[in-house]
């Protein structure tokens, strides 16, 4: 055998074998800006973390790390709801830090928009946030299934006006937040029972008169009310 078929034949396999490994190595080189899409979600500002949630879900095991990122900077505190029976205003308490975010994150979502006080119990409270219909069901799957953790020891009692969750009543002995929904108490002076059992997150600072002309429409079977009180629309006043 001459030696140039030799050398041909001993280079043929090594090009071979050097072409095998050029593409793992360039999949590897791309592996980490498909990494950094993945964990950008923990670490975002308030300000853009909302235009990266087309694909994103909240659950239980996110929402944490989530919200803990979205309250970094929030500086706004305040927001104004208005109803079918008038407006009101509420402001956030900065050092309840994951109820306040997730109030803040799902009124800049419209998730609030449309829904209704559905729970009225008189001279007591009203509950809001939930409704029988489609749209506000589809806008729960689109956001996500979570709970968040209660924060009763920052030493807010349940004054009137105050702003509060409620617990999820599914298989929750934890009292874990129903992250959907929020009541305001109306008793005078306050509804102190609750305290330690619920988490204040916040207290209405203007337009007292709406809660408690809320709170005044006739009920029915399970405190729903007869009169649909519609919340047209949350919005965070910076």
């Amino acid at each position: 055998m001459s030696l140039k078929r030799v050398a041909v034949g001993t280079i043929i396999p090594l090009l071979f074998l050097v072409g095998c490994k050029a593409e793992p190595e360039k999949k590897l080189a791309e592996a980490p800006d498909k990494q950094v899409t993945q964990d950008t979600i923990a670490t975002f500002e308030n300000s853009s973390v909302e235009k990266e949630l087309e694909e994103f879900k909240l659950n239980e095991e996110n929402s944490i790390e989530f919200f803990f990122a979205y309250q970094k900077g929030l500086k706004e505190n305040k927001v104004k709801l208005t109803t079918s029976m008038g407006s009101f205003t509420v402001q956030l308490y900065d050092n309840v830090p994951y109820h306040k975010a997730n109030f803040i994150f799902l009124t800049r979502q419209g998730y609030f928009d449309g829904t209704q006080f559905h729970r009225i119990v008189k001279n007591f409270i009203i509950q809001g946030g939930n409704a029988d219909d489609e749209a506000t069901a589809n806008k729960r799957r689109k956001l996500g299934r979570y709970l968040l953790p209660p924060d009763t020891r920052k030493g807010y009692q349940h004054h009137r006006g105050t702003l509060s969750v409620p617990s999820s009543d599914i298989n929750n002995p934890h009292k874990l937040a129903s992250p959907y929904e929020f009541f305001i108490v109306v008793t005078d002076p306050g509804s102190y029972h609750l305290d330690g059992g619920f988490t204040p997150f916040g207290k209405v600072i203007q337009g007292m008169d709406v809660v408690d002309k809320i709170n005044a429409v006739e009920v029915g079977k399970g405190d729903w009310p007869q009169q649909n009180v519609y919340i047209e629309k949350a919005e965070v006043v910076e």
